[in-house]
């Protein structure tokens, strides 16, 4: 029995990275073009000796001539290997147009939306893309000449979140096309990848085959390689730095800050790692976030301001870095609380619990002003008042000498102003006993000759 030679490469790729296993149900990225065509008779022949399940998906983007035609193909061919086939149309250029996105990020935004949705509606355990290491060696060149960093010339990883895999990472278009022609399998040609005005069709059609052609046919695998090499010590000085990266990044009331201070004490190599570790919590992804923003974060002046794609726009105050919110009122609310059955803070979307206990000893207690206070019980006045903050609110902290202005305490502490309407201002009779995230009241302290103790939680 004759050995498929690209099928065993196939299998190679799979084994190498822990794509596939028996079991799984993979969501195939279905274009109709002839890389998802290859992916998909390719992992036909697998499915003979690994049981896996195969659906397909296809994304219809509205911008070709041929769009409905590589539709109709994707149906026939569904039809015809009898697998279930998820569809979806969209006006991309329309959403682009409304995000001031360019036509290939909202495609790809859009594609990738629809294909982890249509995934976890049927239970996919896998989505399957068709990129080859063609591919791979263009992505790295378009990135290289971007400018970017080591993250992005470690080019397209073989499995991405655990569940968005390329088995065809390790091979190169033509043998691609070559597998394609021997099985006498047809393809739908899309024109647009013969558009010189794309950079990455400029890449594919003119600066790879003249590297080819000057410097060697071995380029495309030479390219991927750099990229596996990068990626691989990438991942390792993630892992290595993440301890000093941490250390520049505080989470104050589910919200989180970049520490400038902290931030300029790392080494460069690391204060870069860390603001786009940040940047990629609070954006939720790092497309379109150059060398030249990461550089503008570290460069941040108090008080001043940057502009991301997105509309994401960070602001440092008192040393914190953080999204800056757009302008709204403040939350208004007021509960009365038994202290016995849970808080609920609509407004604010959070919850609070409230238990008595014996004293324990004040050692063995955990103290966490952000979500945990302590008082002396006998000094509560049930019910007890929780609401928004109001002008003219003073309190004196645990350890303060006096009474403060609450704005003036909470402006000490560096809570931004957008953030203040979300710390509660608990009473006790028309006296504040605590405000979530600052020191109980020290009149309400918990002390040696405590006898009881009641403690509030913020679930």
């Amino acid at each position: 029995m004759t050995t498929n030679p690209l099928l065993a490469r196939l299998r190679r790729t799979i084994q190498k990275h822990d794509l596939l296993g028996p079991g799984d149900k993979v969501l195939v990225a279905y274009s109709g073009g002839p890389d998802s065509t290859a992916l998909l008779a390719l992992l036909l022949e697998l499915r003979r000796r690994c049981p896996v399940k195969l659906a397909l998906a296809h994304f219809n983007h509205l911008l070709r001539r041929n769009a409905l035609e590589d539709e109709s193909f994707a149906i026939a061919t569904a039809q015809k290997y009898r697998l279930p086939l998820y569809l979806k149309r969209e006006n991309i250029r329309n959403y682009a147009k409304k995000r001031g996105l360019n036509i290939e990020e909202a495609g790809r935004e859009r594609r990738y939306e629809f294909l982890k949705k249509t995934a976890v509606k049927i239970g996919a355990t896998k989505i399957a893309t068709g990129h080859t290491m063609t591919d791979q060696a263009e992505t790295v060149l378009m990135r290289l000449l971007r400018g970017s960093g080591r993250r992005g010339l470690g080019g397209i990883s073989p499995v991405l979140d655990g569940w968005i895999i390329r088995p065809l990472i390790e091979t190169e278009r033509h043998e691609v096309e070559a597998y394609l022609r021997a099985k006498g399998l047809p393809f739908q040609e899309d024109e647009s990848n013969l558009d010189r005005r794309y950079f990455r069709n400029r890449v594919r059609l003119e600066l790879i085959p003249y590297l080819q052609k000057n410097f060697g046919l071995r380029i495309v695998a030479q390219l991927s390689r750099l990229a596996d090499i990068i990626r691989w010590e990438d991942e390792f000085l993630e892992k290595a730095g993440r301890p000093d990266i941490q250390k520049a990044l505080l989470k104050k009331m589910g919200r989180l800050y970049l520490e400038a201070e902290a931030l300029s004490t790392l080494p460069r190599a690391l204060a870069r790692r860390a603001v786009r570790s940040y940047l990629a919590s609070v954006k939720g992804d790092l497309r379109r976030i150059s060398f030249a923003d990461v550089e503008s974060v570290l460069r941040l002046g108090e008080g001043k301001e940057l502009h991301f794609p997105g509309k994401l726009v960070l602001r440092r105050e008192k040393g914190l870095i953080s999204p800056k919110e757009s302008p709204q009122a403040e939350a208004r609310y007021k509960y009365s609380w038994n202290g016995q059955s849970a808080l609920d803070i609509k407004e604010l979307r959070v919850r609070f619990s409230g238990r008595r206990m014996a004293n324990p000893g004040i050692s063995s207690l955990a103290f966490d002003n952000s979500k945990k206070a302590y008082f002396d019980r006998d000094k509560l006045q049930f019910p007890l008042v929780i609401r928004s903050r109001q002008p003219g609110d003073r309190y004196q902290p645990l350890g303060a000498p006096g009474q403060s202005k609450l704005k003036e305490i909470m402006r000490s502490k560096r809570i931004p102003v957008g953030q203040r309407s979300r710390h509660p201002v608990f009473l006790s009779g028309k006296t504040i006993v605590w405000v979530l995230g600052l020191p109980v009241a020290e009149e309400f302290k918990v002390t040696s000759k405590t006898k009881e103790i009641f403690s509030v939680e913020r679930l």
